[in-house]
């Protein structure tokens, strides 16, 4: 055989100069041939004959020959050590050139060299894109969407170059989206869907992309596979129905999109979707909750949704998932109540039907990401002062935050523990509230929450914290001390860097604990005047004021 592909090889260096076709043709079928038997030794050959220089030239629309000749290239390209020689021989742009031809066996063969150069190469891919391949390639589908072997050869391209960021664009400019529904349509095998929803998902990351695939009816299939598929264990028609129901949660990110779904709450696909939530398929339960979270995104639908049950539903759906549930499905129900919270009129609604007694029955949950949607939903509810006191005095509540606090390897628990202890102070301006939270050991975390990175943080706690020693400064004296209060106080009021809400917080709190014997001899040992009269003349009005009284003030305790 050796010996046979040196002949070859030799014979088609002569044949590429003469372009003798019959001769050509003859050279291709043996190489072919050959790489079918061993084709990383064929490829090893053929790359120390030097011959893919010569591949260039034959790459012609007019040759009968360039099918074969796109073959072979796709063949070798099968090796990675073959990709670099083969964009080294020029072979990218004279490829792409033919992803123009009438010819079907030239196109595929084509797009499989293409696709083999390529592979797992983004900048390769990359420069695919920028040579206006995407186009190219939709068209062509629109175009051969009878031949099987072209249609996929399409959809493993769109796959590849679909999960770089720059095609998005490219791709949004074309009809690819009503393409790839007309094409999802005629498909009944399971593994040509699934082609086609590999190429959907990351396209449809994409909010214009989104958009498009909605108006193309993508929507309506997916929920016709969801009703298709629901009730079987076959795994391929559960793997479907996952990936479908996904798919759907993934349109809804778009804000368009969304909006357009939802259709003011009377829309057909939102109605579909609120059935999800009571069936008894996790897959379906976990999609519609997430469904919901995302409809949730304004204040107009949330209003609507609230208004016509959607918490009751969310209620006995968390209510099912209680004991040993299913956390994915905890969360998402989580996030749809927390969403549905943040407008002002619902949260008393909310509160009435009873959600943070739902929401408290999964206090003893291990999972962060349910600490951390359960703790946002507490904090979304409590505006209320009389919500904000029950669930204040709840010492089973307060000691699980003071646990939380400390949930060093998760920093969004820990934040969020802090901001609702803080919250529960400031909405509820109640001592036993106060008295809770120090006799559970909140008092320290507050005190460090004044020093965080983020501004709406530290105020938070500054305002709890001038609560705590206006009510209670008695009581909270000993933990404020301890946890070394005076000392950063002085240190944010020097800090240049300091917001001046946060310094005309902490004058403010400096005013206040001057009621506690032993907080006032701190403050008086750190030469708080010093850093007080130099903030009398800082550019912002209320700092200035605020700097006077408070110089006032501890001349006159000094």
């Amino acid at each position: 055989m050796a010996d046979n592909l040196s002949d070859t090889l030799k014979k088609l260096k002569i044949t590429a100069v003469d372009k003798t076709e019959d001769s050509l043709e003859g050279c291709l079928d043996c190489l072919l041939q050959a790489l079918a038997q061993n084709n990383t030794e064929t490829s090893e050959k053929m790359h120390g004959s030097g011959i893919l220089q010569l591949f260039a030239s034959l790459l012609t629309p007019q040759s009968s020959c360039t099918a074969k000749v796109a073959n072979v290239i796709a063949e070798v390209a099968k090796n990675e050590f073959m990709r670099v020689p083969c964009v080294d021989a020029g072979l990218i742009s004279p490829l792409v050139q033919l992803l123009n031809s009438k010819d079907q066996e030239v196109l595929l063969q084509t797009g499989r060299a293409l696709g083999n150069i390529c592979y797992d190469s983004h900048s390769l891919q990359a420069q695919l894109i920028n040579m206006g391949v995407i186009p190219t390639l939709v068209k062509l589908l629109g175009i051969h969407c009878q031949n099987a072997a072209l249609t996929e050869m399409c959809l493993v391209a769109f796959g590849n170059l679909a999960e770089l960021e720059s095609s998005k664009e490219q791709f949004a400019s074309t009809n690819i989206a009503e393409e790839l529904v007309k094409l999802f349509k005629k498909q009944i095998e399971h593994d040509k869907r699934e082609m086609i929803f590999e190429v959907l998902a990351p396209l449809a990351e994409n909010d214009a992309i989104k958009l498009q695939l909605v108006e193309a009816g993508l929507v309506e299939c997916l929920l016709e596979i969801v009703q298709q598929k629901v009730d079987s264990d076959k795994e391929d028609d559960i793997a479907e129905l996952k990936t479908g129901s996904d798919l759907m949660v993934l349109l809804l990110l778009g804000d368009e999109s969304m909006q357009k779904l939802f259709e003011g709450g009377k829309g057909n696909v939102f109605q579909r979707v609120l059935s999800w939530i009571p069936s008894n398929n996790h897959q379906l339960q976990l999609a519609g909750a997430l469904a919901i979270a995302n409809f949730a995104r304004n204040d107009g639908n949330c209003i609507h949704m609230v208004d016509n049950g959607i918490v009751e539903k969310l209620m006995d759906l968390l209510d099912r998932h209680v004991e040993d549930g299913n956390v994915t499905v905890q969360h998402a129900a989580l996030s749809a109540l927390r969403n549905l919270a943040i407008p002002v009129v619902n949260k008393a609604k909310m509160l009435s039907a009873g959600v943070t007694g739902a929401v408290l029955k999964f206090l003893k949950s291990e999972m962060p990401p349910v600490q951390f949607k359960l703790l946002g939903t507490l904090r979304m509810l409590i505006d209320a002062q009389e919500a904000a006191e029950q669930l204040g005095k709840n010492v089973k509540l307060v000691e699980r935050l003071v646990e939380w606090c400390e949930a060093k390897d998760h920093a969004g628990v820990m934040g969020e523990s802090n901001r609702l202890l803080s919250a529960l102070i400031r909405h509820s301006k109640s001592k036993d509230v106060i008295k809770t939270i120090v006799q559970s050991g909140g008092i320290k975390h507050l005190v460090t929450m004044a020093t965080s990175e983020h501004v709406i943080m530290q105020n938070e706690a500054l305002v709890a914290l001038a609560l705590i020693a206006a009510l209670e400064l008695g009581t909270a004296e000993k933990d404020l001390e301890s946890a070394k209060l005076v000392q950063i106080l002085h240190r944010l009021l020097a800090d240049e860097r300091s917001a001046p809400e946060i310094k005309y917080n902490s004058m403010v709190l400096i005013c206040a604990l001057m009621g506690s014997e032993s907080l006032h001899k701190e403050v008086q040992d750190l030469a708080f005047l010093d850093v007080v009269s130099k903030l009398r003349s800082h550019e912002n009005k209320s700092v200035a004021q605020q700097a006077s009284l408070t110089e006032q003030r501890l001349a006159v305790e000094s």
